[in-house]
């Protein structure tokens, strides 16, 4: 019996690189249906966690999140190959306490290529798209580097930086998409012909060092949390041993030996183009612009439990390998430490995303998608978020659906979107939790409350995973309904039980809820008046009692989310004409015409266009009568 059917003669979508936006589009357009095919330059690769062994973090955990409560699969493949979870800034809010966990690389490329071999409608070539093929204005398919044609109704590129790639480890350089993979030579040729402009962008990778080589009584151990929380909402317990980091500190004989490799740096000659990553620099950057630190710290990193290797995170560099070599041995715990592969800066094209539609569509190609570090991105994250929103917005293309854009106040995953193909990028562009307005209505514990139902109305959430999310939600209103309604009166034994457990008496009858919202108290403490919310899981628990303590701050998040709908329904006509408006300056002609904005609150959010401008728009849609 045969279990994978032959491909078909004309594929429903093309997915080009199977990193991180290539493997969550592709399961997730199969997943849809959609007959798919993923081209990889090497399959071995797929999946690789190219930069360090770790998914999640501030902002970017709550992407994560978000993927899986939409039906994707960054969280669960990430359950099933973590070795350290920790839940980060547990000391702050909850709008900012984010997932993080070091990942067993080996063990994350093999459950990732599990599924994707084994998916329905999902076909798996390794080969490299060279150029696009369009047909009566459209993309149409793509031509192979062996000369293969592969046609589909759409294609989309998640090229991370192949494009063009140029590695550079002190005053060498070479062609790469990264170290031990070839470039991809043709397909920045192909883009520039259907109208596109590109740049250049940089980023970097540390050295990795033998583990065995490694002084580790010398360094402070970081434990994860215990026990581990998982990612994904549909896992029930993380299963793999957990294994501790190690944190050590550069020194200034660190950074004499870095200031020694300075006239050989390509970052400081000139030799490299790309700007690089404010939010992730060099070691050599960091040293040259902060002189005054005398440290910095750096996060020993293991890379999985059989791996000879270690990945020294904090340190990424493209100083000359006799220069990294001082540079680590200069390193309390690393004075014998040998380099198994050296640290190295890459430059690569990308396309600059205000040429993209809020889907991710390109404005020159109908049916060309751009996902991922293609659109100026950085991260892991940020790349799966972007190819599962390609993905589902090809699924509505080509099933007639309105398009899939979700709102700034509905996940993190559109902020990033909506900031690329508004505001876009000249350098990698990194999620934070302050690019987020409404964070404190985008918190990773209510992901699937905002997202779930969303993922089932596409398809992509399968009944298992709603019979989860359902449960979760009757038993969040259970809890918030009992909350509300118990009441408890100021009497003795009432008094008695909140001064032993720290809380104060109420001067009259009132409910649970009231009392919880006390600061000393905690949604467990209720069980004394109220036993049977022992019975709920902690999920449910910890997003009441968020829901409940920051009630006010939630309802005045929510008051402004409603005037920002408001703008957001006043859609701009197609044929609007912004040279031909009243009290618009040059430079805010130019922007509105380059992004050319879809309704005025994205208007509103382009740089440089300010108050006065938005209100110059309206008057002119009022004359049009357009609004």
């Amino acid at each position: 019996m045969i279990r994978k059917q032959p491909p078909p003669v004309k594929f429903d979508l093309i997915v080009a690189g199977a990193g991180h936006a290539g493997c969550e589009a592709a399961m997730a357009a199969a997943n849809l249906g959609l007959k798919t095919l993923l081209l990889t330059i090497n399959v071995d690769r797929i999946g690789h966690l190219s930069c360090n062994p770790a998914i999640g973090g501030l902002a970017k955990g709550h992407m994560v999140k978000e993927i899986d409560a939409l039906g994707g699969y960054m969280g669960l493949w990430s359950d099933k190959a973590g070795i350290q979870f920790r839940i980060l800034n547990t000391r702050k809010g909850p709008a900012v306490r984010a997932s993080r966990a070091q990942m067993d690389r080996n063990e994350y490329m093999r459950v990732v290529q599990k599924d994707i071999f084994a998916q329905e409608n999902l076909w798996v070539k390794q080969d490299t798209a060279e150029s696009l093929i369009v047909e009566d204005g459209k993309a149409a398919g793509v031509l192979t580097g062996i000369g293969e044609r592969f046609m589909s109704h759409t294609v989309m590129l998640t090229t991370g930086t192949f494009l063009q790639g140029l590695i550079h480890i002190g005053m060498e350089n070479f062609s790469g998409g990264r170290m031990g993979d070839p470039a991809s030579v043709g397909m920045s040729a192909s883009l520039k012909g259907i109208g596109l402009t590109l740049g250049r962008l940089k980023t970097g990778t540390t050295p990795r060092l033998l583990k065995d080589s490694i002084d580790y009584d010398k360094l402070e151990a970081q434990y994860g949390d215990n026990p581990p929380q998982p990612f994904s909402f549909r896992t029930e317990e993380i299963k793999l041993p957990q294994v501790p980091c190690h944190i050590t500190y550069t020194n200034e004989k660190t950074h004499d030996a870095i200031r020694s490799g300075f006239e050989r740096s390509p970052m400081f000659t000139g030799v490299i183009k790309g700007t690089g990553a404010r939010y992730c620099p060099s070691i050599e950057d960091k040293v040259a612009r902060f002189p005054e630190k005398g440290r910095h710290q750096i996060f020993l990193e293991p890379e999985g439990y059989e791996s000879p290797e270690v990945y020294p995170s904090g340190i990424p560099t493209s100083l000359p390998l006799d220069v990294q070599k001082r540079m680590i041995n200069s390193i309390e715990g690393l004075e014998d430490a040998q380099i198994v592969r050296p640290g190295y800066a890459i430059e690569y094209d990308f396309v600059p995303p205000t040429q993209l539609l809020p889907t991710l569509e390109t404005k020159a190609l109908p049916g060309l998608y751009l996902a991922g570090q293609i659109n100026g991105t950085s991260g892991y994250e940020e790349a799966a978020a972007q190819g599962l929103w390609a993905a589902c917005n090809a699924f509505c293309k080509l099933n007639g659906r309105a398009p899939f854009v979700l709102s700034r106040d509905q996940a993190y995953i559109a902020v990033l979107v909506d900031d690329l193909v508004t505001k876009g990028t000249q350098e990698p562009y990194r999620m934070f939790t302050s690019r987020a307005e409404y964070r404190l209505l985008l918190r990773e514990g209510n992901a699937d409350l905002r997202l779930t139902e969303i993922g089932r109305d596409l398809g992509l959430v399968k009944d298992a995973h709603w019979a989860l999310y359902c449960a979760k939600k009757n038993g969040l209103d259970a809890v918030l309904g009992a909350l509300n309604k118990i009441k408890i009166k100021p009497d003795q034994p009432t008094r008695e039980i909140l001064e032993k457990i720290g809380g104060t008496a109420p001067g009259k009858s009132v409910s649970l809820s009231a009392i919880l919202r006390q600061p000393e108290l905690s949604i467990t403490d209720m069980k004394h008046f109220w036993p049977e919310i022992s019975e709920f899981g902690e999920d449910v628990l910890l997003e009441a009692e968020t829901q409940i303590k920051y009630e006010g701050y939630l309802v005045r998040q929510q008051e402004l989310v409603d005037k920002f709908r408001k703008m957001e329904s006043v859609a701009l006509p197609d044929d609007l004409d912004y040279s031909e408006m009243a009290g618009l300056t040059r430079e805010a002609v130019e922007k509105l015409t380059e992004v050319h904005p879809l309704t005025l609150g994205q208007a509103s959010r382009i740089s440089g266009i300010t108050p006065a401008a938005i209100s110059s728009i309206e008057i002119h849609l009022k004359k049009i009568g357009a609004i």
